[in-house]
């Protein structure tokens, strides 16, 4: 399992895609396929993926994974900053 969890529905736009790839660009990371999100109202209108917790949406399929990457992209980034934290006298 990896450090950021991508969460799809299985009803939503984005489940037709393969987005298992992007385990394979972003080995931290782990694609999660679920039956439902319970956001249904915006599951209908646009893809949409949940980012550790963050909604990530947008107009077309091929936008939304742009956003998945950026989004993924800045959760790495924000745990490598914390990743030395250990080590100081806090």
């Amino acid at each position: 399992m990896g450090i950021v969890v991508v969460e799809v529905c299985d009803s939503n736009l984005l489940s037709s895609l393969e987005l298992e790839q992007l385990e394979e660009e972003y080995p931290e990371i782990a694609v999660l396929r679920l039956d439902c999100l319970s956001l249904c109202g915006l599951c209908k209108l646009r893809p949409y993926a949940m980012v550790n917790g963050k909604r990530v949406f947008a107009k077309t399929a091929g936008e939304c994974v742009q956003l998945i990457k950026q989004t993924i992209e800045e959760e790495l980034r924000a745990f490598d900053n914390t990743d030395g934290l250990d080590d100081l006298d806090i």
